[in-house]
């Protein structure tokens, strides 16, 4: 298939213009390059990356983050493109015409086309465009990088070839290597069609598997056949605790006898019981949003499959012949709260609810589950990888007799930086010198443990001990918010048996969210901790007031190109390449086309809804609709208008719109709040054929979004 590209005929004479091919420099050639990997069977795409590294007494950082970067079988999905010339060129001449990304081998399942380049950048001190791809690329497929002959100079002059088309020609180093990675190169160009009258400099790459392990991690699964949920986990404190067998209790209440529900958080490691534990608020009156819909709560322990080191990572293995291995067995507890009235044949059909960073099983769960047992729906949750406090912590169970039962928390949370204290969410990132994959892998290992409870759901749950299961496993559907989203977008892509979920300010990558968006001290934070630093603010750090400064020059999309002016802005932007790159296996943006699009082997389309707040500050609207793009959902989306909500009642509403969906309900956002959680209710009831605009003809829902989805910040002032 050939591409239509612009081209007219080189003139004999030499150009001044070009662009430089030095691979010996990873910043003076075209970049993404298979010039910088190796063979490597053992990989999907035959190839492992091999990026040169810098001085390692200087530059101990950057190395740390290679030696992760060389360990993957390709480029980023998204990768950050790099192109230098050795004179300045006209930026108006940069179109999707003349710069632009193309598959280099179809798969037969879709049309090729040239993919432009978005959020450009100029670097006038090297003379480099920087950009990124506009679209989300295909996993383990080549691609091509070209840079055709029309693009322009200064003086109106066409850029001169690179050179590299002559059979045996090469641009660097005449290694063996090298040879064969000109001559895939020219074959590449040729098979779509390009001469050397098209194109004056070319890259080809690689990109990297992102669902390997999942999608392994997943069959093992659903090929085990685990034990059955054990509810029999409490510990009746009325009776004495020398015979613990005496003292069990069934962790299952009826909902009319509970007085009351304390959790004692462990939140801290030392010898005394207060430096221990601390008391958190439960938020029982949100069940009192549908009194008398939910039946029971019960609490019961499973175990799920634990993938990640004690350093919270998942080792990398090799995607073809890799294997994953469990580090251990985890007892994790989960929350189940069941409808009121007459039970269905094959039991209560179920939504998993995932709550965010920094919550718990019983603080976002507890705020729609009312709607959904109102509904017919049973709510299951687990705790969060690093969420819950310690895992010593206790939920006491005061029922109207005087009663008391204690069951465990879940707590899933660690004193990382060995502090003596557990943070609200301690353990779910990793830290140096591994730090730049931040959470990845901790929403990996929960995608794990949703999949576990979905087996669990699978082999039988029976919470009455009848001996018949309570659940209805055909009949499983999810709902996520923010973090929740986030590994929940990964949990549906991956797991056959959820087929329709709601998607509630989904994210990503990390890079972006964390860049852009309330997160953006933490890694301010963490470049001042690294050697050397990033820091490159003229803005004095306060590090007494957690303030780090950093400039990355990097431009949202759709907007004119930008002109570097900041040193070490390049750096910085390097950092956050790799951040993405690393992260592409737990980022949702990588895994939204396996939704509906192109579903993973052995996975239906799901039906998915998204919901998300305009201006939102901690998960910033870029990053949320780079996951809409990847995964084709505008029509499945609503917008929550937050600026014409708050509009309605500035002294009360919140600026910050972020929790509209769970914590709204407290706030004076609840009317909002309990309209977004209907319409995700009526949309899991009808399986997923039925959306409805929570406010009908009015204004603060969009249903679906109306116009271009929104690539700016519009955080309300």
């Amino acid at each position: 298939m050939a591409i239509a590209v612009v081209g007219t005929t080189l003139a004999l004479h030499s150009y001044a213009t070009t662009v430089r091919t030095n691979p010996s420099n990873i910043r003076d050639g075209l970049f993404p390059s298979d010039r910088y990997t190796v063979p490597d069977a053992d990989q999907l795409t035959g190839l492992r990356v091999a990026l040169p590294k810098p001085d390692c007494s200087v530059y101990v950082s950057d190395c740390e983050d290679l030696d992760l970067i060389n360990q993957l079988d390709g480029f980023s999905v998204q990768p950050r493109i790099v192109i230098p010339f050795t004179d300045p060129i006209d930026l108006s001449k940069v179109t999707r015409q003349t710069v632009f990304l193309v598959e280099a081998e179809s798969s037969g399942t879709h049309s090729r086309h040239p993919i432009a380049l978005n959020q450009l950048q100029w670097d006038p001190l090297s003379n480099t465009l920087v950009g990124t791809s506009d679209e989300l690329l295909q996993q383990h497929r080549r691609y091509l990088l070209i840079v055709t002959s029309d693009l322009r100079d200064r003086s109106g002059a066409r850029i001169e070839s690179a050179g590299f088309w002559a059979a045996g020609a090469t641009t660097v180093k005449p290694t063996e290597r090298n040879r064969l990675y000109d001559s895939a190169l020219r074959a590449a160009l040729r098979g779509l069609g390009l001469t050397p009258s098209h194109v004056a400099a070319a890259s080809l790459f690689t990109t990297q598997s992102v669902t390997a392990d999942l999608e392994k991690i997943q069959a093992r699964i659903r090929e085990a056949k685990p034990s059955a949920i054990d509810f029999l986990i409490g510990v009746d404190a009325m009776k004495t605790h020398s015979d613990a067998a005496a003292t069990s209790a069934r962790a299952v209440f009826a909902m009319d006898s509970v007085a009351a529900i304390k959790s004692h958080v462990q939140t801290g490691t030392g010898a005394s019981v207060d430096a221990l534990f601390t008391d958190d608020k439960v938020p029982m009156h949100r069940f009192d949003l549908a009194p008398g819909s939910i039946a029971q709560i019960a609490f019961g322990r499973f175990f799920s499959p634990d993938y990640e080191t004690d350093s919270q990572t998942i080792p990398a293995y090799p995607t073809h012949t890799g294997v994953p291995v469990p580090q251990r067995r985890a007892g994790l507890i989960v929350e189940i709260l069941i409808p009121a009235g007459v039970k269905p044949q094959n039991g209560w059909p179920v939504a998993i609810v995932g709550h965010g960073r920094t919550g718990n099983f019983y603080d976002d769960p507890w705020a729609i589950a009312p709607q959904l047992a109102a509904a017919g729906i049973a709510t299951a949750a687990i705790n969060v990888v690093g969420h819950g406090g310690g895992d010593r912590g206790t939920l006491e169970v005061v029922n109207r007799d005087g009663r008391i039962v204690e069951v465990p928390s879940g707590g899933r949370g660690i004193d990382q930086d060995n502090d003596g204290r557990i943070g609200p969410a301690e353990g779910y990132e990793a830290i140096a010198p591994k730090a730049i994959i931040v959470a990845r892998d901790g929403t990996r290992q929960t995608v794990i443990d949703l999949m576990q409870l979905v087996r669990e759901i699978q082999v039988g749950v029976d919470i009455d001990g009848d001996g018949h299961p309570d659940l209805d496993a055909t009949r499983i559907s999810y709902v996520g918010h923010s973090a929740g989203a986030i590994y929940g977008t990964l949990l549906l892509a991956v797991e056959p048996a959820i087929k329709v979920g709601a998607l509630v300010c989904p994210a990503g990558p990390s890079a972006d969210y964390y860049r852009l968006g309330r997160f953006r001290q933490r890694i301010g934070r963490n470049f001042a901790a690294r050697t050397p630093p990033l820091l490159n603010s003229t803005i004095p750090e306060d590090p007494a007031k957690r303030t780090y400064a950093f400039i990355d020059n990097i431009p949202l999309r759709n907007q004119p190109i930008a002109k570097n002016s900041a040193p070490g802005a390049i750096e910085i932007q390097e950092f956050f390449d790799r951040m993405s790159w690393l992260g592409q296996p737990g980022n949702p943006v990588a895994y939204a086309p396996y939704l509906r699009t192109s579903p993973l082997p052995g996975n239906p389309p799901k039906r998915v809804l998204v919901q998300f707040a305009k201006g939102d500050p901690l998960l910033p609207n870029p990053a949320t609709t780079a996951v809409i793009r990847s995964g084709r959902l505008a029509d499945r989306t609503t917008l929550y208008r937050a600026d014409l909500a708050y509009a309605t009642n500035p002294s009360k509403m919140p600026k910050n719109p972020h929790n509209f969906l769970f914590n709204g309900v407290d706030t004076a956002e609840r009317p909002y709040a309990l309209a977004a959680q209907k319409q995700i209710v009526i949309f899991l009831k009808s399986a997923g054929a039925q959306i409805i605009d929570p406010d009908g003809d009015g204004p603060i829902f969009e249903t679906p979004i109306a116009g271009p989805l929104p690539e700016d910040l519009s955080f309300l002032p």
